[in-house]
């Protein structure tokens, strides 16, 4: 049985990063990039650009760090969603440069990825409420397998198949 990862304060390193404070920004990044660059490389399929959205996406970090609004969501959760979302928009420009005018509208690209998600929820509510929380922690908050059992206080195993099950559940409901 693996020990569960040392708490790391994620919003506390935001805080002192809005305060100008460069030392809490490089602890979070010797304590997240590794992470984040595998989201980035996820997206793009390039270590290269990978690196430079992890890059840019720590620039943004540090920038916006005065701007995370805790009841939103975690910090570990924002600083993801930053990296994701520079990944998906070096996509989406790189794709229109490829493909010049044959790219959907904005509000027909809008209004699929609002169909997507909404259906996303619907079938995260299908889970039972601990799985759908392993969901959760572990692709919107980017916790391990071993900090969900710590955090849920429910053996690593367990945790484990929850998530691979439900998995199979949500590509299943997605169709």
């Amino acid at each position: 049985m693996s020990l569960p990862e040392p708490f790391f304060d994620y919003e506390q390193h935001l805080a002192r990063c809005a305060r100008g404070e460069r030392q809490a920004l490089h602890d979070l990044y010797v304590q997240e990039s590794p992470r984040l660059l595998g989201v980035a490389k996820r997206l793009v399929r390039d270590t290269a650009l990978a690196e430079d959205i992890v890059h840019d996406a720590f620039l943004k970090i540090w920038s916006g760090s005065g701007r995370f609004d805790p009841t939103r969501g975690t910090a570990r959760g924002w600083m993801f969603s930053v990296t994701r979302h520079l990944a998906l928009n070096h996509l989406r420009d790189h794709s229109r440069e490829v493909q010049g005018d044959v790219d959907l509208p904005d509000d027909v690209e809008s209004f699929e990825i609002q169909e997507h998600s909404a259906r996303i929820h619907l079938c995260l509510e299908q889970l039972e409420p601990a799985r759908r929380s392993c969901i959760v922690h572990a692709y919107v908050d980017g916790y391990s397998h071993a900090q969900i059992s710590h955090k849920l206080g429910t053996p690593l195993g367990t945790v484990k198949a929850w998530i691979k099950r439900s998995l199979t559940a949500l590509r299943e409901c997605m169709g």
